[in-house]
């Protein structure tokens, strides 16, 4: 479950097996001043979610609506402004990482790990891949000896498709971006990770590259149990591999439900925009609802009420004046909209 102030929907006894919980949370920046007054980012505001273990939860949205935010917020790079990010809630194990800072933040982030969206420029440039995918592991001491993580470095390469022997000396430069991002797959996943974050890993690579990444990430996760923060602009790409979509407009969720039920009955008029954007629309929206033009809101001064009330072609007075919760408009599908396609 996902949304903005939501907790009333929450419903432990149907998804207990929550292995990450956002409560709150709220990422701004400092941005100078202007006329006396400070101003403010307002990038991520009031998001929620749950993320089940085992599922791939995608994030899609325009560029500048909070998705890759959100991504480092939760593995506090930097740590949110407010909020909260628990792993294993409820659990005998749950960690409430906001709170963590220093060393013993280090100690979790093994737990969670993050795929960056440039592959070449994620990778240190003066260092072997072996050693670039091994430095976890030594940090750690996640293996035994140095036999034994050349061995678990050497096992992750080759699930990847790299062969160990030439990743031995090569450097990142030598490589080409796909072959970089199957990189930065081994040197989060080497870690054995609970939660691997994917800020758009595919958006840098050619078309016929793309396909290869995403079958090789739903093949680690399968080999590894993972579970997968999908983050992308995509929506055939996130519809392809995610379990269930949350979509984000400014800094806030709109809609978040099953993949499926999201494509096909899409509740919120931001998500069927999105819809009919893309260059085969779903034949479920009428392709006229793409016409919203493209003056985005600066965050620094979100619109009153719903955010996306200014592009909105349902807006009505109730929207400037009131912002509308998330609520249920089907089985696990929920929507912050106060007239949506229901």
């Amino acid at each position: 479950m996902a949304g903005s102030g939501t907790d009333h929907l929450r419903d432990p006894a149907a998804h207990d097996d929550v292995v990450l919980r956002v409560e709150h949370l709220v990422q701004e920046f400092p941005a100078g001043r202007s006329g006396g007054r400070r101003q403010v980012v307002h990038a991520v505001s009031d998001v929620s979610l749950d993320v089940r273990r085992g599922e791939t939860l995608g994030i899609v949205g325009e560029s500048g609506c909070g998705k890759s935010t959100t991504a480092r917020a939760l593995v506090q790079l930097p740590p949110p402004t407010s909020g909260r990010v628990v792993l294993d809630p409820g659990a005998a194990t749950e960690v409430e990482m906001v709170a963590l800072s220093g060393s013993a933040l280090r100690a979790v982030r093994p737990r969670m790990q993050m795929i960056f969206q440039d592959p070449i420029s994620s990778l240190n440039p003066r260092r072997s891949v072996r050693d670039i995918v091994g430095e976890g592991l030594a940090i750690w001491s996640k293996a035994s000896d140095g036999l034994h993580q050349q061995a678990r470095v050497d096992e992750v390469l080759e699930a990847v498709g790299i062969d160990p022997e030439v990743a031995a000396t090569r450097r990142p430069h030598q490589f080409s971006g796909g072959q970089c991002q199957r990189i930065s797959i081994a040197r989060a996943v080497v870690m054995d990770p609970e939660i691997l974050i994917c800020d758009e890993p595919v958006s840098a690579l050619d078309v016929s590259v793309q396909a290869q990444i995403l079958n090789l990430l739903e093949d680690m996760k399968e080999r590894y149990g993972l579970t997968l923060v999908f983050i992308s602009h995509d929506l055939s790409v996130v519809r392809n591999v995610s379990d269930r979509v949350a979509v984000m407009y400014l800094g806030k969720l709109c809609e978040v439900g099953d993949a499926d039920a999201l494509y096909e009955r899409p509740a919120h008029p931001y998500t069927r925009v999105l819809l009919a954007s893309a260059p085969e629309p779903a034949p479920t929206v009428d392709p006229s609802d793409a016409d919203i033009g493209d003056e985005i809101p600066s965050p620094i001064d979100p619109p009153s009420g719903c955010r996306f009330r200014t592009r909105c072609p349902r807006a009505t007075e109730r929207c400037a004046a009131e912002e509308p919760v998330m609520r249920q408009v089907g089985d696990d599908h929920y929507v912050a909209c106060h007239f949506p396609s229901i």
